[in-house]
């Protein structure tokens, strides 16, 4: 008898070619951690096990990879990737380069997620939507696929076409969380001020 599809998945997006950074942002040392061990803990205590989407040679020793289906295409690729492989419905995302998410963050997302039948939940924050630390359906999966087949490579964008939940900022302060905890590391001043924050 076969087994019933996990109904939840962790996806930890590490690929991008790191270019502003000037080396694998993955690997940056964090408060005695490695950005990549960060969020994959982080993921994993909200979520169980966690894939790596990337290129899987720097990631052979940290357990499964998966490879982006079109490779050098954008974090939109790697929520394809992700989508494509994942057997669950639900699939949290979380992006590499955000030390500041918490468990609890994830936790919350993940339950809001199963309040609503939307594809994508989303936060949203001062600096816009958040759709590197967000809950996708596998559903989305061929939205995303015809957005990267035609050249289309922004998130938000392919949002447009499909029924999103929003997270409000207040709803998100309510439930004790800021704009800091989704600060993104992409070059050497934002690691600098990550480290004074």
């Amino acid at each position: 008898m076969r087994s019933a599809s996990p109904s939840r998945a962790a996806y930890l997006l590490a690929g991008g070619r790191s270019t502003r950074m000037g080396g694998n942002k993955a690997f940056l040392n964090f408060r005695g951690q490695t950005l990549l061990e960060r969020a994959r803990t982080t993921l994993s205590a909200a979520c169980g096990n966690v894939t790596i989407v990337g290129d899987p040679e720097p990631f052979a020793s940290y357990g499964q990879v998966v490879s982006d289906v079109f490779p050098g295409c954008g974090p939109l690729a790697g929520i394809h990737a992700a989508l494509k492989h994942s057997s669950a419905e639900v699939n949290l995302m979380l992006a590499v380069d955000m030390p500041f998410v918490s468990s609890d963050l994830l936790k919350f997302l993940l339950e809001a997620a199963t309040d609503t039948n939307a594809m994508v939940t989303v936060p949203r924050t001062i600096r816009g939507l958040q759709p590197l630390c967000a809950v996708y359906r596998r559903a989305f999966a061929p939205f995303a696929e015809r957005a990267l087949r035609e050249g289309r490579y922004k998130i938000d964008a392919t949002f447009a076409e499909v029924p999103i939940h929003v997270i409000g900022g207040e709803k998100l302060a309510a439930a004790g969380f800021s704009d800091k905890d989704f600060f993104n590391v992409n070059t050497p001043g934002d690691y600098r001020m990550a480290d004074e924050l």
